[in-house]
C-alpha cells in the first residue's frame, strides 16, 4: 500500500511569503502533485505546523482544501500551530484528556498521531499525560503500529534545532524501547531537512516541507535553502517500508535514460 506524508505546510495569509515563497500556493501545488502520481495512496497524513502563526482563517482554509481531497488525511500539530484553535476546526481531533492525538486503523497496520506541542516555545514536549496516552496504545493493541509526529525524537547533532527539539525525547524512546517489535517505522517534520536514523531499534524518517527548507550546517546556525519543495511517499509491504522524498518543486529538466545516449 501506498501512505503520503506531508509536514510543515506553515499556512498562512493567502499572498502572504515565508522565505520569498507562497505556502498556500505551495500546498495546493503539492495536493495536485499527490493526486497526479499518487491517487491510489490510502491515506495522507501531515505531521504539523500546519499553519504558520496559529491562526483560526488557516485551519479554516485547511479543512476547505482536505474537504474536496479524495484521499482520507490525517494531522498532527507542531510549535508553529495553536491546539485550542487548531481543535476549535478540528474537533474530532482531540483525545479524552484535550491533547490532538488520535488513531487511525489501515490496511496496513494502525497509525499513531501524537502531539508534542508545547505553549510559548518552540521545542517539543511528550508530557507525563502524553507518555501515559502512547502507553495505552501500544499496550492495549497488538500493531502493528506507525507513528507520526512533529518533533524530532533523537538529537540531530545541529545544536540549534535540538534546542527546539522533543524536549522528553529520553521518556519518548524509553516507551518506544518496550513496544518496539510492534512498531514499524516512525515520521516526523520540524527540521525541514532530509532525516533518517533509529529511535531504540525503530527506523525514523523525516524530510523537508513543502514550502521552505533548511541545510544541515553543523555549526550555531539555523539555516534555510533554497532547495525544492517537498512530501514524502511511503510503500508498505509486510515485510518493508520503502521511502521517497518527492521534490514536486524541482524545476529542472528530467532525462530518461535514451535521451542521454
Amino acid at each position: 500500500m501506498k501512505l503520503i506524508h506531508m509536514s510543515d505546510i506553515h499556512l498562512t495569509t493567502p499572498g502572504r511569503t515565508i522565505f520569498g515563497r507562497d505556502p498556500l500556493h505551495n500546498f495546493e501545488r503539492a495536493l495536485d502533485h499527490v493526486l497526479a502520481d499518487h491517487r491510489d495512496a490510502e491515506i495522507m497524513v501531515i505531521s504539523g505546523d500546519l499553519s504558520d502563526r496559529g491562526d483560526l482563517a488557516d485551519y479554516q482554509l485547511l479543512r476547505e482544501h482536505l474537504s474536496r481531497f479524495p484521499i482520507p488525511v490525517r494531522l498532527c500539530i507542531g510549535n508553529h500551530d495553536r491546539r485550542e484553535t487548531f481543535l476549535g476546526v478540528f474537533p474530532e481531533c482531540a483525545d479524552a484528556d484535550g491533547f490532538a492525538q488520535g488513531v487511525h486503523d489501515a490496511s496496513f497496520g494502525r497509525c499513531l498521531l501524537l502531539d508534542t506541542y508545547e505553549p510559548q516555545t518552540a521545542a517539543g514536549s511528550f508530557c507525563p499525560t502524553r507518555q501515559a496516552w502512547l502507553e495505552r496504545q501500544l499496550s492495549e493493541h497488538d500493531g502493528p503500529f506507525f507513528l507520526f509526529m512533529h518533533h524530532n525524537p533523537f538529537p540531530t547533532h545541529i545544536a540549534p534545532v535540538d534546542r527546539i527539539g522533543l524536549l522528553d525525547d529520553a521518556a519518548f524512546r524509553s516507551i518506544v524501547a518496550k513496544h518496539r517489535s510492534k512498531i514499524r517505522h516512525i515520521f516526523f517534520g520540524h527540521c525541514h531537512m532530509v532525516l533518517s536514523g533509529s529511535v531504540a531499534g525503530v527506523p525514523t524518517t523525516s524530510l523537508r516541507g513543502t514550502n521552505h527548507a533548511s541545510y544541515p550546517v553543523f555549526a550555531e546556525v539555523l539555516t534555510v535553502a533554497d532547495l525544492p519543495e517537498s512530501y514524502g511517499v511511503a510503500f508498505i509491504g509486510d515485510d518493508y517500508v520503502t521511502m521517497h522524498m518527492v521534490e514536486f518543486g524541482y524545476r529542472g529538466d528530467l532525462l530518461s535514460e535514451d535521451s542521454l545516449d
